[in-house]
């Protein structure tokens, strides 16, 4: 038994170094890690309180590494962060009392429409474009917003972040990286804090998942400022794919359900 036990913790470690390393890049690390989780045994929603802590280790990581190098300045960004905290709470404090099934019907959809836009649309690289949206308007919009979703959700939040910085505030895609990743950890604040509150955290296996989410998204981060768009989108393409495809084959997808498939 202890021996089960302890293959299951590196297994789950294992699966939060991966997450952290694919998450520091293109998002989409909660593919790995809450799938491990409910493998292990783990119930959902302690599942999902775990998930908010160990992820931010994962996403602070990243922060840090692109902070250093410059690609995101902290404390200009530090009321957008506080507004994405601001829409994880909500989001998750919504999530106790809304089912979430519109947003598994959307969802799969929404991730392809991603991919495309990232597979297809010329000239993405990693200079900055045209801004469509101020910088205030889109921090108290925009970001509350996805914040939102990722506190009632959150598959692809970060997928969505990248779509808004790269079509909606102009960036370069490793500026959009970096700033994601930031924002990401800001969502995974505010949602944490509402699991925290109803006692679904898993202290032991989250700081464990935790330090490998570190250790992988610094290795990861480094791997996107040495390669930039050329590593970073082709991977946000797979990864809102494999997210999509995830999501549809859950046999409780309400798409699934409705064709009776």
């Amino acid at each position: 038994m202890a021996d089960l036990a302890l293959q299951a913790f590196v297994l789950l470690f294992i699966a939060a170094f991966v997450a952290g390393f694919v998450d520091s890049i293109a998002g989409g690390g909660g593919l790995i890690t809450l799938p491990a989780m409910l493998i292990a045994g783990i119930p959902p929603l302690q599942t999902l309180g775990t998930n908010k802590l160990q992820s931010q280790f994962g996403a602070l990581s990243a922060t840090l590494a692109y902070a250093r190098k410059g690609h995101v300045d902290l404390k200009a960004q530090r009321p957008m962060a506080a507004m994405a905290v601001l829409g994880g709470a909500i989001g998750a404090m919504i999530a106790t009392i809304v089912p979430g099934e519109a947003l598994r019907v959307l969802m799969p959809f929404l991730l392809v429409a991603i991919a495309l836009y990232f597979a297809f649309k010329p000239n993405l690289s990693d200079e900055d474009r045209h801004r469509r949206l101020s910088h205030t308007l889109f921090g108290v919009t925009v970001v509350p917003a996805i914040g939102l979703y990722d506190g009632i959700f959150g598959p692809g939040t970060g997928s969505f972040f990248m779509l808004a910085f790269v079509s909606l505030a102009g960036f370069g895609m490793l500026k959009a990286t970096a700033h994601t990743k930031l924002l990401n950890l800001g969502s995974n604040v505010g949602a944490f804090l509402v699991f925290l509150m109803t006692g679904a955290v898993l202290w032991k296996i989250g700081l464990l998942m935790g330090l490998g989410q570190f250790l992988g998204a610094q290795t990861g981060s480094r791997l996107a400022m040495r390669n930039g768009a050329k590593i970073i989108r082709p991977l946000l393409v797979v990864t809102c794919l494999a997210l999509a495809t995830k999501l549809l084959a859950d046999p409780a997808n309400p798409v699934r359900v409705w064709l009776g498939v």
